[in-house]
């Protein structure tokens, strides 16, 4: 099931304007370009920022998400019929032969349940070409984020072209190791209507990621930083072997 801030249409038409840096998404942009990357699989795909990113360079892309709110929003967008989207998770999958799959932002800790998610691994492995990788990251456990998400840190106003002004902020709700989950509170002052969607992450350690994917056939290329948010998040580069 997807968040009501990704599934929810009203959220999701706001997703992007509340959120307009995208900043995060230029190292992905630069190591499809590193690895030569013509062929992309974007697990989690949302409103569609990345995968449009790489088509505008000519890359072949296909976007999964089961939030079918967001998944139109990304039909709606300039440029959309050069994606190929799929409203499901990876289970929706048809057969591909990818460069490069992806897991952008939040993708990988939101899905939580361990079974869920190395299917996920598996299903991702088999899209690949022999020698295609896996990049994606994860929050290091140790520098305890959600510790900022709080209303004093994150409330804001956005005023939104024909939305009017939107209130956000985020409070965590429960912390159960490694499960963190917090709330994002909207109000839209058009109407006063106010809309919640609850969120949890899991936290996952470096080794525990690396088992994880050795465990699904990866070799683990590297575990980068994230240059946008320095000492903050694991990187992963996996690769399914060249004979695999």
């Amino acid at each position: 099931m997807a968040d009501e801030c990704f599934g929810h249409p009203r959220l999701a038409a706001i997703y992007d304007p509340l959120d307009p840096d995208r900043s995060d998404l230029d190292a992905y942009v630069r190591m499809a370009e590193e690895f030569g990357a013509r062929r992309v699989l974007d697990i989690g795909c949302g409103t569609g920022v990345f995968a449009l990113l790489l088509a505008d360079r000519g890359i072949e892309v296909v976007g999964v998400d089961p939030a079918e709110a967001s998944i139109e929003v990304a039909e709606g967008k300039p440029g959309s019929e050069r994606v190929r989207w799929i409203c499901g998770d990876v289970s929706a999958l048809p057969p591909l032969r990818v460069d490069l799959a992806t897991m952008t932002a939040n993708v990988a800790q939101a899905i939580v349940d361990p079974k869920i998610w190395q299917e996920t691994l598996r299903r991702a492995y088999e899209s690949l070409r022999p020698g295609g990788r896996l990049v994606f990251e994860t929050r290091d456990p140790a520098r305890r984020a959600w510790e900022e998400w709080n209303r004093k840190d994150s409330y804001r106003v956005k005023e939104i072209p024909g939305v009017g002004a939107v209130e956000s902020w985020v409070e965590v709700t429960d912390v159960s190791w490694p499960l963190v989950t917090f709330r994002w509170t909207y109000v839209f002052a058009a109407d006063g209507q106010v809309l919640t969607s609850d969120s949890t992450l899991r936290f996952r350690e470096r080794n525990e990621v690396e088992s994880q994917l050795l465990a699904q056939g990866y070799v683990v290329d590297g575990v980068r930083d994230a240059p946008d948010r320095p000492g903050r998040e694991f990187v992963f580069v996996a690769q399914r072997p060249e004979a695999g």
